[in-house]
This record gives C-alpha cells, sequence and structure tokens, in this order.
C-alpha cells in the first residue's frame, strides 16, 4: 500500500524508530510501512495520521490505492 510516511517522517527529522515510540509501535512495523509492505490497522493509521496532523486519506494515499486496487480487480475478472 503506497503511503506518505517516510515523507512525512523526514519533514518532522525523525528516525524510524523515533516514529515507531511515538505511535508505540516497532521499527520493523515503520519500515514495513514506509517499503508498502505492510497495511497497518485502523488504530495504527489513525495514529500515524494524528501524530503528523494529516488525514489517513492523505498519509496513505487512499484514493490512489483504491483506484490501483479497482484496475487490479477488472484485469483479474477479464
Amino acid at each position: 500500500m503506497k503511503n506518505n510516511i517516510k515523507v512525512y517522517r523526514l519533514q518532522y527529522n525523525m528516525t524510524q524508530k523515533e516514529l515507531a515510540d511515538q505511535v508505540h509501535v516497532s521499527s520493523r512495523t515503520i519500515i514495513s510501512l514506509e517499503k508498502g509492505k505492510y497495511k497497518p490497522s485502523l488504530m495504527l493509521a489513525y495514529r500515524i495520521a494524528c501524530f503528523f496532523e494529516v488525514t489517513i486519506e492523505e498519509l496513505f494515499c487512499l484514493q490512489e490505492n483504491k483506484e490501483l486496487e479497482d484496475l487490479h480487480d477488472e484485469h483479474i475478472q477479464q
């Protein structure tokens, strides 16, 4: 899942560990999120969005991810 976590984290001059500590997860979770290899729980997404003072939609590129998922689903159905 595409997201902007790294962009916001770097704007805040934070390490992955520092962000992880702020949102109560491991740094491994932040690494996986930034690589797009992990879909967070709604609560974790909310915690991160609140920390950066952005919406979950902005943080996780929800419109773009929905469009990509829809295209993928259409391709499979054909």
